[in-house]
């Protein structure tokens, strides 16, 4: 399925900057009609086969250009039930790559170059978020030390706690990533989203962007949002219990019961560089512009910086034996 211009004809996207469904030929908005066809064969525009990757649900025709969204991946047990449109549009995403790399020096001369960063693309991550309640009862010893100087003499006194605690915790939407494609570990640190702004799930937001299905279960995942639970929990006990010198627990129980499971999907910029025979992949939050990603090191440009500091080194040398010999 793509979206059509009313006016024009031609593809209308969701654009981050003005909040809308746009027109890039004639500048309209909200002016799109869904028009449906093609499937994941081929292209509902121009009708040339479409070359798709097994999970996408969302892309774009290499011979047109026009986004499609494959309804048949977002329809039935793959609906989506909450979505985070971009509110970080690829002109915005750019600028902030430029500004977190831009000034190092010795970054490659064609890593933020126009022609690269054509290649960036922003992409609906699928997420499931869950729900929890947490019970979680602790108990141990405390110490707490006091320390003064009287006359010529120190004194320390220790004082002993019996400390009990009882927590009540509700944790909502605890997001896991769905996709086998994504790195874990960096989609953690692209987070977090603001998730009071997710919206219920409209297809047309996923017009202009890639996207996928979830390739992994609700079920097969949870056991990572509840380590994030237990450890969130564990987090806000031990701020209750501050300020002993030491913590000596003797009983824990905490109970972690999952009420609910949403299925959502997240905006991320992905930005692919290749260099010296190796793939570089920088993630950009598509809502706050947290960036994730590690830069290449240009050696030529190491190589030179090393061969002007020695040389300059060499110049300084020969200069202070000519005084001293004066």
């Amino acid at each position: 399925m793509i979206y059509k211009c009313h006016n024009c004809g031609g593809n209308v996207v969701y654009d981050p900057q003005r909040k809308k469904m746009y027109c890039a030929h004639c500048e309209g908005t909200d002016s799109e009609e869904p028009v449906s066809g093609g499937g994941i064969a081929q292209c509902a525009n121009c009708g040339a086969p479409l070359q798709i990757k097994t999970f996408q649900s969302a892309g774009k025709c290499d011979h047109c250009g026009c986004y499609q969204i494959f309804e048949e991946r977002v329809s039935g047990q793959f609906t989506p039930h909450l979505i985070l449109p971009f509110t970080i549009s690829r002109q915005e995403a750019e600028r902030k790559l430029n500004t977190e790399f831009g000034w190092r020096t010795f970054a490659p001369s064609s890593f933020l170059s126009r022609a690269t960063l054509q290649k960036m693309e922003g992409m609906y991550v699928p997420f499931f978020m869950y729900d929890y309640h947490v019970h979680y009862d602790w108990s141990g010893k405390g110490t707490k030390v006091r320390a003064w100087t009287s006359g010529d003499t120190e004194y320390t006194e220790t004082a002993y706690y019996h400390i009990n605690r009882s927590m009540e915790a509700d944790f909502m939407r605890i997001p896991v990533d769905a996709s086998n494609a994504m790195d874990d570990t960096k989609m953690d640190l692209v987070e977090p989203y603001d998730y009071w702004a997710l919206e219920r799930f409209q297809m047309k937001y996923m017009s202009g962007f890639f996207s996928e299905m979830y390739n992994q279960g609700s079920q097969q995942l949870e056991p990572r949002a509840h380590r994030k639970a237990e450890r969130d929990a564990e987090e806000l006990m031990m701020q209750s219990i501050a300020g002993y010198a030491t913590l000596t627990p003797e009983y824990r129980n905490m109970n972690v019961d999952q009420k609910a499971v949403d299925y959502a999907l997240m905006p991320v910029w992905v930005y692919e560089y290749e260099y010296g025979g190796e793939t570089y992949i920088f993630y950009v939050n598509g809502q706050t512009g947290k960036i994730v990603g590690k830069m290449p090191l240009s050696k030529p440009k190491m190589i030179g910086y090393s061969a002007s500091v020695f040389g300059f080194m060499m110049i300084i040398g020969q200069l202070v034996r000519m005084i001293m010999e004066l």
